[in-house]
């Protein structure tokens, strides 16, 4: 990182939150429950399917993935914007702000890269039903969350090294809670046309992209359902679909929210309240909506909790 006259500086300072000071103590304990929920949620997830034999299937093996990425996308951002209000410290070292940008889109693209995976595993059980066994084989979903790795691995390494290489005003203030990519490229003192440039091509391939083939997904489950219309195939489809569905609208309306509803050119504080949405409300709600929506999840919490075993 290199200021414009060749002078260099080794930290940022990132605002925060737009909260009055004498509301810090209680916005502090709301994100720390947030943040507890996330983690204790989503490990239970991955404990119910690691134990349960009847979720050893590809949606749980998808969704247990899942559930590990939201721990680990909520804990980028959640534990530096903690310790910042508790110590009111607002700076942060430029490694760490490098290292929080990558793990911040690592973490963001696998979480659309398996949402897309979960989309496919619906449209083959319920569109291909007596193949689905054969296609959605454990090599084939091992595959898949393998790809979503190293896609995201890719897609995210190249944003770093293009940041990387930009400079910046003196002015080292991040009007944010956390090291987002666009609030870094917009500080810059660079030319940042090509960063702008890959953010277009790499965001099309990792959230556009997806987000096609998921609703291309759903187009053809309803399609197939509305072929052979019926009480008990609508039922079907919506205890199956319902959970996916829901993340995937929390999900990408809030990256729509963030990324592509144009905010007011005197304050960045929309964006910072919809970032808040997507890093730390929408990985805690996912839990609760696999778990109050999906029959299979809420048997094997109702075994745990009645036997305190689980069928092996």
């Amino acid at each position: 990182m290199r200021r414009d006259n060749g002078s260099t500086f080794c930290e940022f300072i990132l605002l925060g939150l737009p909260i009055r000071p004498e509301e810090q103590g209680l916005f502090y304990a709301l994100f720390l429950a947030m943040y507890l929920t996330t983690v204790l949620g989503n490990l239970l997830i991955i404990l119910l399917i690691r134990l349960d034999s009847r979720l050893h299937t590809p949606m749980y093996f998808f969704l247990s993935h899942l559930a590990l990425t939201d721990i680990s996308f909520s804990s980028v951002t959640a534990p530096k914007l903690l310790m910042n209000m508790l110590t009111q410290s607002q700076s942060i070292p430029y490694a760490g702000c490098i290292s929080q940008v990558y793990f911040f889109l690592f973490f963001a693209d696998l979480d659309s890269f398996l949402l897309t995976s979960m989309a496919y595993d619906r449209y083959v059980a319920i569109c291909h039903p007596l193949h689905y066994t054969t296609i959605m084989s454990q090599s084939v979903c091992t595959l898949l969350v393998i790809g979503s790795w190293v896609l995201s691995f890719a897609g995210a390494l190249v944003h770093t090294v293009l940041l990387a290489r930009l400079s910046f005003f003196l002015d080292n203030t991040l009007h944010h809670f956390f090291c987002d990519l666009s609030a870094l490229i917009k500080l810059s003192s660079s030319d940042t046309s090509v960063n702008e440039l890959v953010i277009l091509i790499v965001g099309s391939l990792v959230i556009t992209l997806p987000f096609v083939c998921i609703l291309v997904s759903y187009g053809r489950i309803g399609a197939t359902i509305l072929r052979a219309p019926s009480v008990k195939g609508i039922c079907k489809a919506l205890s199956t679909c319902g959970s996916h569905l829901s993340v995937v609208s929390l999900y990408y309306g809030a990256i729509i929210g963030l990324y592509f509803v144009p905010s007011s050119t005197d304050t960045n504080d929309k964006d910072v309240i919809v970032a808040v949405l997507y890093t730390l409300v929408t990985p805690m709600l996912n839990p609760f909506i696999y778990s109050l929506r999906n029959r299979d999840m809420k048997g094997a919490l109702g075994n745990m909790l009645r036997r305190g075993s689980f069928p092996v």
